[in-house]
């Protein structure tokens, strides 16, 4: 194509009476030719070997780029997903929390009230234990006060009769003394 144009060029300055640029600078075109030619060669292999193997590997290397974006979304949704996952779990495990520790408290209400409640009939039972012992001691002190009065009695009336009783004497006064002392 440059040949063609060197020589339409060449033609009209030829036509003009002018010298053309062929002979102006002394050009060849064989070896404009040659030279275009080589350049072509030139190109063709550089672009082979050097321009396609290198957009190739910006291509791949775009394509990596776009991969890991994509796979970094993938994995910031699946961790967005996981979190809340997490606060779910967090959230039940609280509320899970929640119930026993309710229930720890019911049940430390019922055994303090069951404890409340064994403690009031332990002091019932002793309180009628004591009353009842109460009651014992009172009759045995009354019988043996009773035993003591008979004796006083019979003492002191020896001593106002100013005579040793007999053993029958003794007696009869002594349930003379706790009948009365019975009806009182």
């Amino acid at each position: 194509m440059l040949p063609l144009l060197l020589a339409t060029a060449e033609a009209a300055q030829h036509a003009a009476g002018e010298p053309g640029i062929v002979e102006k600078f002394g050009i060849e075109p064989k070896f404009v030719l040659m030279q275009v030619i080589s350049f072509l060669i030139l190109f063709g292999v550089l672009y082979k070997f050097g321009i396609k193997p290198t957009i190739a590997t910006m291509e791949e290397r775009n394509k990596k780029i776009a991969d890991g974006l994509k796979h970094a979304e993938e994995t910031q949704a699946r961790l967005a997903a996981a979190a809340q996952e997490s606060a779910a779990l967090v959230k039940a495990a609280q509320l899970d929390a929640q119930k026993i520790v309710d229930e720890a408290r019911k049940t430390a209400k019922d055994f303090a009230d069951r404890q409340q409640a064994d403690a009031l009939q332990r002091s019932a039972d002793l309180l009628a234990k004591a009353q009842q012992s109460i009651e014992l001691e009172h009759k045995k002190m009354l019988n043996e006060a009773r035993g003591e009065i008979a004796r006083l009695v019979v003492t002191t009336t020896e001593r106002v009769l100013a005579k040793k009783l007999t053993d029958a004497d003794r007696a009869a006064y002594n349930e003379t003394a706790a009948k009365e002392l019975t009806v009182i």
